[in-house]
Parts: structure tokens; C-alpha cells; sequence
């Protein structure tokens, strides 16, 4: 079946019609003439798995990364960046009805300033693209940096060296499970965290791995195929530290934090501007990203963040900032009274606002709240709710994500008058 590519899906999948079926085709481009020779159900819809390009459409580019294709990391490197920034923008109106211009990232490689990178019996990488046992092996990560080349060089020479076990995906066996890379872009500081099962760490580790700041052996010891584990050892220093404009931030291999950097900035450069009044309420406040950052431009900041090692870390990073923030643990739908406050800022997770704080909004209406979201459909369906006292004075999207179909959104909305 040959068909030429009219549309992406919000996805960044080009999209054709077979018949009355829809049949998505990864890492192609508006333009793209494909023949398709095979299809399978993914996720509830037909992706080809398949399939030739046969007459390239004239907006493609060159992709950068060896990998491009095999990894699914990156599914839109084959995309100039400009074109990549206008798919976002659509997507944004195609959502929210009306032009949403999306600030575009200060840097496309080199942005990430972590990357969880997979050891197993199949190679050293990230996931092939649809599956979950299969793994592309990896010299390097450029959207990483040139750290991630080093770094994974080490490993293998570590690995080999003492004879370590990596870990088998299907049957859920072995022992080197991960290796988490963190770098802090502006203060050039770099993390690694291996994540194991059960067993030990040669304290030799510190030799391979002489050039990183910070050194972290985790245990994951459930079947759990996940890149967190419980720290059981560090060598040289605890965390590193970021910088974003004037504020420090200390990183543990635990943490949440925004994964551009670059971007970053300007994400909370965004958040601070759509801010009024005096009194600031961060709510999801994780480490502090944004409440430590308000409280340096002279706000008044109480956050809370269900999780406690994030409290802990926020503290931490307010006393180091010399900055007047209070940080608590506790849920979002149970702060007592939100109109207390001038500005309301929430960044929830993917799944968006719990609908008994959407309730709390609604009676308790503060004037002013700064909505930070990296699902615009969980924002969009959240703004119906909050409407009939709000209205959306501002939203611009950040390309937080370059080569990705994600994209994060800002919204200020202010009380009905």
C-alpha cells in the first residue's frame, strides 16, 4: 500500500488512510510518500511496523543522532527544528481553539540534564521503539552531551572488568539494571547513579567514574522495571547543584527537576512574570523549583508537595538560597483556605488537577493562578472547569522537549470581575 503522508497526529506519527482504518507510521514527515507492508495494534491503534519511504518529502533533515529510527527517543529529528516548533503551535491550537505561540528551546542538543540509560542482556541504550525487551546499544547520547559518551565507556570497562551481571528483561534476572545520568548545564557538575538489584558495588566504582562529581550506588530490588531505586552508598559529593538565573538548586539522584535546563530559565522567568500580588502558593511544589525562585524576587512563599524527601530538598534549597519560603508536606485538594493568596501556582502531574481542588478553586477563588502543564489535554479539559469565574489572560507554550511531540504550556488565569 503506497500512500503519501498529509498529516501528523498529535503523537508527531504520520497518518494514512487504509480504507476506513487509520494506519500511523513513526519518523516520517509531511510529504513523505510510503509504502506500507506491514501494520500491527499498538496502544489501541494500527502503527506501521513495516514500511519503505519512497519518495522523501522535501522538509526532511538530515537527523543528527546515529540511533534515529531504532531508538524512540526522538521520534521528530527527522524534522527541521523550525518545523518541529510549528507542529507544537498547531497542536496547541488544534486544543485550545485559538494561536498559541511556543517559545523555542535555547538549545536542541546537548539540553538534557539526565537521561536514564539501560542495562541489559540485549545491549547498553534506550528502548527499540515499541518494545519493552528489546535495546538499542548506545556509544553516546547527544541530546545528553559528550559526558554520556564517557561515561558510558566507563561502564562497559566497569562492567567487564569485575564481571557484572546485566540484567535480563524478560526473565526479570541479573543485576546492573541502570545508569542515571544528571548534569548540571550551568554549573557543568555531573551525577552518576548505577541502579542495581541486590548485591554489591566494587569500591572501585570511584575509579572508573574519577571525572563525576557525585557517584551514587541505588537498589532497585523489586521485578519492577523502573530507573529509581533506594541510595545505598555515594562517593565524593552528595548532590550536584543547577543554576537557573540567580537561584542554586541542589540535585540528588531522587529528585525531580525540570529536564532542560536552558528552557528552564525560561520557564520560570515565565511563571515569575505571570505572578501577581504579595502572597504565592506552590502548590506541587516538588524541590522548589519555582516557589525558591519567587521567594528571590521577593515574594512570599508557602509550597506544598505530598512527597517528603521533595519538602526536605526544598528546604534545603531555600537555606541555601538565603530565601524566605516555607515548604510543607501535604495534599493539594487539603490547603485550607487558597484565597488568602494573590497568585496560585500549580504544576501538577500528567493527570492534571484533582477534581475535589478544582471544587476548592471555585469557592475559595483566588485571584490570580499561574497553571504550569506538561499535558495540555489534562490543562485544556481543567480551563472548561475553572471558566466560569476565570478566564485565560495568557498562555504561551515552552518547547521544553526538542526532536519529542511533548510541549509545556503556562496559563494565567484571572478572576472574572
Amino acid at each position: 500500500m503506497r500512500r503519501e503522508i498529509k498529516k501528523l497526529s498529535e503523537d508527531g506519527f504520520g497518518i494514512i488512510k487504509a480504507g476506513k482504518k487509520k494506519v500511523y507510521v513513526p519518523f516520517t514527515a509531511v510529504g513523505d510518500i510510503v509504502e506500507i507492508k506491514k501494520w500491527h495494534r499498538e496502544k489501541k491503534k494500527l502503527v506501521a511496523h513495516e514500511y519503505e519511504i519512497i519518495t522523501p518529502s522535501p522538509i526532511r533533515t538530515e537527523p543528527k543522532c546515529p540511533y534515529f529510527g531504532k531508538c524512540g527517543g526522538c521520534m521528530l529529528q527527522h524534522l527541521p527544528y523550525s518545523e518541529q516548533v510549528k507542529f507544537k503551535a498547531e497542536k496547541l491550537e488544534n486544543l485550545f481553539g485559538y494561536t498559541v505561540d511556543v517559545i523555542p528551546s535555547p538549545k536542541i542538543y546537548g539540553h538534557r540534564n539526565r537521561i536514564d540509560v539501560v542495562i541489559s542482556t540485549e545491549g547498553i541504550g534506550f528502548r527499540r521503539r515499541g518494545t519493552w525487551w528489546d535495546v538499542i546499544d548506545i556509544e553516546e547520547c547527544i541530546v545528553f552531551g559528550e559526558k554520556s559518551g564517557r561515561a558510558l565507556k566507563s561502564l562497559r570497562e566497569f562492567i567487564e572488568d569485575f564481571k557484572l551481571q546485566p540484567w535480563d528483561l524478560r526473565k526479570s534476572e541479573g543485576f546492573m539494571r541502570y545508569i542515571v545520568m544528571r548534569e548540571g548545564k550551568f554549573t557543568g557538575e555531573l551525577m552518576i547513579n548505577l541502579v542495581t538489584y541486590e548485591g554489591s558495588v566494587p569500591d572501585e566504582v570511584q575509579e572508573y567514574f574519577n571525572f563525576a562529581d557525585s557517584i551514587y550506588w541505588s537498589v532497585n530490588s523489586s521485578k519492577s522495571d523502573v530507573s529509581y531505586g533506594e541510595p545505598r552508598k555515594f562517593w565524593n559529593r552528595e548532590f550536584i547543584k543547577e543554576r537557573l538565573d540567580d537561584v542554586v538548586y541542589l540535585i540528588h539522584p531522587n529528585s525531580f527537576f525540570q529536564t532542560n535546563s536552558y528552557q528552564a530559565v525560561n520557564l520560570v522567568k515565565k511563571v515569575a512574570k505571570f505572578a501577581e500580588g504579595r502572597r504565592v502558593l506552590d502548590l506541587y511544589s516538588g524541590v522548589g523549583t519555582f516557589g525558591i525562585y519567587f521567594a528571590k524576587k521577593g515574594f512570599e512563599v508557602e509550597g506544598i508537595e505530598i512527597n517528603p524527601f521533595a519538602v526536605e530538598m526544598a528546604r534545603k534549597n531555600a537555606e541555601m538560597n538565603s530565601v524566605n519560603a516555607t515548604f510543607y508536606v501535604g495534599e493539594d485538594r487539603n490547603v485550607e483556605n487558597l484565597g488568602k493568596y494573590d497568585t496560585v501556582v500549580v504544576d501538577p502531574p500528567r493527570a492534571g488537577l484533582h477534581p475535589k481542588l478544582i471544587r476548592k478553586m471555585l469557592k475559595d477563588a483566588p485571584e490570580t493562578i499561574v497553571y504550569v502543564s506538561c499535558n495540555p489535554k489534562t490543562l485544556a479539559k481543567n480551563l472548561e472547569e475553572l471558566k466560569s469565574i476565570y478566564k485565560v489572560e495568557e498562555i504561551i507554550g515552552l518547547d521544553m522537549f526538542p526532536h519529542t511531540p511533548h510541549v509545556e504550556v503556562v496559563t494565567k488565569l484571572k478572576l472574572n470581575v
